[in-house]
């Protein structure tokens, strides 16, 4: 069966993707089988699809692509990458406890952290995701919403209301953002609250699937404009919580953003390739 292919369905804090072994498999068009297959109901289900690919420079292990559920191709995404970490351990595919990924947006660093009670499972995977940038684009003229610009390779604007946003509210302010002329390339949106030192209910739209349960890039973001802002210190890792669950966060003193989260297996099974 040529056309059918094995995947992976598994998630980092609720982020779920449909992960597929492209050594083994081909994907022929890859944008098409992200908006099948991540159908509900009608597919598999999921945020997007991430193919685990042969690395295109000898400085990396490996490549992730990541295509969203509309099709269109990301630059980045923490949690898919600390997923990838795991499945690359978990599955025999390597020893190394750190592994070098190649994505869109460059190499990152994956820390896995083996259980001391079994050495060939992953409890948890820390991303070195390199150094935020805080970029306005020339179109934003500032006037219309109060947020911060950080840049994780790819763009967000976080916000940061009084109250959490109802998943109404949700759809339509992160809708209207992502599509706003001030964002060219369309954005990532986060909406955070304070809940206490150094810790932040977040919630999530992200460009080309809409609202997920988690976003790593998104939590980076949403930590670096909380300390920018003076509503979180760097001194100590910020803790944001999202509705899949929470991820860490440290800035430290080399510049770069670390990522500390979860990474889970869901299920298993063969698809068929779309026609």
């Amino acid at each position: 069966m040529a056309n059918t292919v094995a995947f992976t369905k598994m998630h980092g804090a609720g982020n779920d993707y449909i992960y597929v072994n492209t050594l083994l498999y081909n994907i022929p068009d890859p944008a098409k089988a992200s908006i099948e297959w991540s159908k509900p109901h009608f597919g598999i289900g999921s945020d997007g699809l991430v193919l685990i690919c042969r690395p295109t420079t000898g400085d990396a292990d490996y490549r992730m692509r990541i295509f969203n559920a509309d099709g269109s191709e990301a630059m980045m995404c923490g949690n898919a990458s600390r997923c990838i970490g795991k499945y690359l351990y978990e599955k025999g595919m390597t020893r190394k406890n750190v592994i070098r990924l190649e994505t869109n947006s460059g190499i990152k660093t994956l820390n896995l952290h083996i259980s001391p009670k079994d050495n060939t499972k992953v409890e948890s995977v820390t991303v070195d995701m390199l150094e935020p940038r805080l970029e306005v684009p020339e179109q934003y003229d500032g006037s219309r919403h109060d947020g911060t610009f950080v840049s994780m390779g790819n763009p967000h604007f976080v916000l940061f209301p009084e109250n959490v946003p109802t998943t109404e509210e949700l759809t339509a302010g992160g809708s209207a953002l992502e599509h706003d002329k001030a964002f060219p390339q369309r954005c990532n949106i986060e909406y955070a609250v304070p809940q206490g030192k150094n810790k932040f209910r977040t919630r999530v739209w992200e460009r080309g699937s809409g609202i997920t349960m988690a976003c790593g890039t998104g939590a980076c973001a949403t930590a670096v404009a909380a300390i920018t802002t003076g509503r979180a210190k760097r001194s100590k890792p910020v803790a944001i919580v999202m509705d899949g669950g929470t991820l860490t966060i440290e800035w430290r003193e080399d510049n770069h953003i670390y990522m500390t989260g979860p990474a889970a297996f869901a299920f298993e099974g063969t698809i068929a390739l779309p026609d």
